[in-house]
């Protein structure tokens, strides 16, 4: 029930504080866990989330903190997360642990496994595995299956499954869990902690994705810049409060008003298939579609649908074969690598922002002119005077927030990563964006700022092509949606301001 909070409290950390080198992580924050209760820790990202969680799980160990933790009322302390493990506290992270070359029941059993007098119980083993599998909705799947054949969703209920295999969890902390998941794999692993909280167990779940938060949590706390700004039931607080909580501010308008000016058709495909280039696996199929300049076109499907390998190989990705023509102002486009859609003007924003996208390791300025680099090259030479007027540029009109242009990328936050991609598509004469999933993993704040800079660069006249999973951003942004299905296009919407969800998503499942 909604609310319900019981009276056992399970896990207490008191005034908790954290210091890195020059930034104060965690300032004299305080969170506790009682059974049988899903407890929401909310905050944009930088908040602390992250920083708590790995306090609470003994990644930090004692004495690299202030503060005190609390187990059954009793102060504990951990050196390790395998202390913190022997307490009973498993921690899924939104980078999942799995080894992909292994089978479903090794991942399941690493680390863990049944033996024999004299060998692996291999049969008690997969029997174990059969009986989990079904647990987590997935008797279809069979034991033997390497987990990299498998869907990210599914691997996410795999590594759920995985940990609490460990007989003793009693606290489960969530990460960002459904950051990946389909609508589908979604509400199964909101059935499944529902049953783990009925059940006793205490949860902790972080979440940018608020609705869910309102729909699973009992209760809510809300970090913001290191501190905890409070904490309520669920059942006495609304999404909007929770927002202006997290942001420190009420954001009345989440989307900017609709840029409705475009220009002619600048982009077409025509009769486009693709091909996966070693299985020779069809994925889209006779897709035909067109671009205005200055227009946001938003591309909407299930998983499985085939919108990233359309316009991943429109972009030239060697991934795919493709058959079918591009044609940009009337004219074919021959595209053979990415070099060649850079060169014509196009532009392609991953959806894997973390391992196709920022190279963690270079700073902003490098991460932002890394595309383009031929047009910094003086001689042999690269001319940083000129990479360093470009960034300090681009950093400014897009608010990246950073305290200089060497700062390494992974030392920022997602929202500011992705502002980041966004400066280095820009370097250019880019007139078509691509954006695949632009604000996954993106706190609410910084989602509202990416809306904005979309919908400026399309009064710019940039044309865009937005590929989202999240309908809201679909209907607020687009001028015109495409739908697709098992890599078809199936529907097509000019009016987004008339077009309701069950429409789009009728299309989506390939209903006429």
């Amino acid at each position: 029930m909604k609310g319900r909070i019981e009276l056992s409290v399970v896990l207490q950390a008191s005034n908790i504080t954290k210091e890195f080198p020059g930034v104060k992580a965690l300032n004299n924050v305080s969170f506790e866990l009682h059974k049988g209760q899903i407890h929401a820790l909310c905050g944009e990202n930088g908040a602390g989330k992250s920083t708590l969680i790995n306090v609470l799980s003994g990644v930090f160990p004692r004495g690299t903190y202030d503060g005190k933790i609390m187990m059954d009322g009793e102060e504990v302390y951990f050196e390790t997360v395998r202390d913190a493990s022997s307490y009973g506290i498993a921690v899924i992270h939104q980078e999942l642990s799995l080894f992909n070359e292994l089978t479903v029941k090794e991942n399941m059993f690493i680390n863990n496994e049944l033996k024999g007098r004299l060998f692996l119980d291999e049969d008690k083993m997969h029997i174990e595995c059969l009986e989990w599998l079904k647990r987590i909705r997935m008797e279809d799947v069979h034991p033997e299956t390497q987990i990299k054949k498998l869907g990210v969703g599914n691997q996410q209920l795999i590594e759920i499954a995985r940990v609490l295999r460990q007989s003793n969890v009693r606290v489960l902390i969530l990460d960002e869990p459904t950051a990946a998941l389909t609508e589908t794999e979604t509400k199964i692993l909101l059935e499944i902690l529902r049953e783990l909280r009925d059940s006793g167990m205490a949860i902790a779940y972080i979440s940018h994705k608020l609705t869910e938060v309102m729909q699973l949590a009992d209760y809510v706390t809300v970090l913001r810049d290191g501190e905890s700004v409070g904490g309520k039931a669920i059942a006495d607080i609304t999404e909007p409060e929770l927002v202006a909580m997290m942001v420190g501010r009420q954001i009345s308008e989440m989307f900017p008003p609709r840029h409705e000016s475009h220009g002619d058709v600048l982009l077409e495909v025509k009769n486009y298939s693709v091909n996966e280039h070693f299985t020779n696996k069809p994925v889209v199929t006779d897709a035909s579609f067109d671009l205005k300049e200055g227009e946001i076109l938003g591309v909407f499907g299930l998983i499985g649908a085939g919108r990233t390998e359309l316009m991943s190989s429109i972009f030239g990705s060697p991934r795919f074969k493709r058959d079918g023509k591009v044609m940009l102002d009337g004219q074919e486009l021959i595209i053979n690598t990415p070099k060649d859609s850079i060169d014509a003007g196009i532009f392609y924003c991953t959806e894997d922002r973390k391992s196709q996208g920022i190279i963690p390791k270079m700073n902003i300025r490098e991460n932002i002119t890394i595309s383009r680099l031929k047009d910094f090259k003086r001689g042999l030479f690269v001319d940083q005077d000129q990479e360093i007027i470009t960034s300090e540029k681009k950093v400014k009109e897009l608010r990246v927030k950073t305290p200089d242009l060497e700062t390494k990328i992974m030392n920022l936050s997602g929202g500011n990563q992705q502002k980041v991609l966004l400066a280095r598509s820009l370097v250019g004469n880019t007139r078509i964006l691509i954006l695949d999933e632009p604000t996954r993993g993106i706190d609410i704040g910084a989602k509202q700022e990416i809306y904005s800079i979309i919908n400026e660069l399309a009064q710019q006249g940039i044309s865009i092509i937005m590929v989202s999973s999240e309908l809201p951003e679909i209907l607020g942004l687009s001028n015109r949606v495409l739908v697709m299905h098992r890599g078809r296009i199936t529907g097509e919407f000019d009016d987004c301001e008339k077009v309701t969800q069950e429409q789009i998503l009728a299309k989506a499942a390939g209903l006429n």
